[in-house]
């Protein structure tokens, strides 16, 4: 009979609670959903075999972690938005700055161009080859040891044979060795940033002919 007597006890508590909370929504509030099927079980459960208090105690445990679980997303959601926020104030920071981005353009302006490269490790031998846009090489570029990092280049304009190339569009090609072995080698192209933009993975630079970027992309600003 003390089990039944507590389960009553505990139904009555579980209703002054729902009344109280009236103003809010059952749909919008989960809280509320579960304490309502709770007390609606315990209304109709068999007197003859009631909830004992370890039954009643698992599930309000689970409306706690319910409860917590609901807080602790509405928490990491306005973590994202502040993050959100600064990363927008930060590419804003990067208009009119040139800057590194994992590409293979190079473009050549009054006889000079400029692009970059990445290495994961430091290399004994850096080779850099540069095409035109139908794919012919116009010079190959010897870099010889380089440490590890984002690294800038210039390229003068002059070809193989010693001519000056035309102004325009030309890719580049990076390889670099260490000890004999393949070093992983990224080739970097520089734009300046124009604008920016929010797309769902956060804010974009746009970056001229080079498209867009995301933020983390960029290895250096000038």
């Amino acid at each position: 009979m003390s089990s039944i007597q507590e389960t009553g006890q505990a139904s009555n508590l579980f209703t002054s609670y729902n009344a109280k909370n009236t103003t809010q929504p059952a749909a919008d509030d989960p809280q509320d959903r579960f304490l309502k099927l709770l007390v609606t079980q315990m209304k109709n459960q068999d007197p003859l075999n009631p909830l004992d208090n370890a039954q009643v105690t698992s599930q309000l445990a689970q409306i706690s972690t319910v409860n917590g679980i609901e807080k602790l997303n509405t928490t990491l959601q306005a973590m994202a938005n502040g993050f959100t926020a600064g990363q927008s104030l930060q590419a804003a920071g990067m208009i009119g700055h040139n800057v590194l981005v994992p590409g293979s353009a190079l473009h050549l302006a009054g006889g000079s161009g400029a692009f970059g490269i990445d290495l994961a490790q430091p290399a004994d031998e850096v080779k850099v080859t540069i095409q035109d846009s139908s794919g012919a090489t116009m010079q190959v570029m010897n870099l010889g040891p380089q440490a590890a990092g984002s690294l800038a280049f210039g390229w003068d304009g002059k070809t193989a044979g010693g001519t000056q190339a035309a102004d325009g569009g030309y890719t580049i090609s990076v390889e670099a060795t260490r000890g004999g072995q393949k070093v992983d080698a990224q080739p970097l192209a520089i734009g300046m940033v124009q604008g920016v933009s929010q797309d769902s993975q956060g804010a974009r630079l746009n970056v001229g002919s080079l498209g867009t970027a995301a933020i983390a992309d960029v290895k250096q600003i000038f």
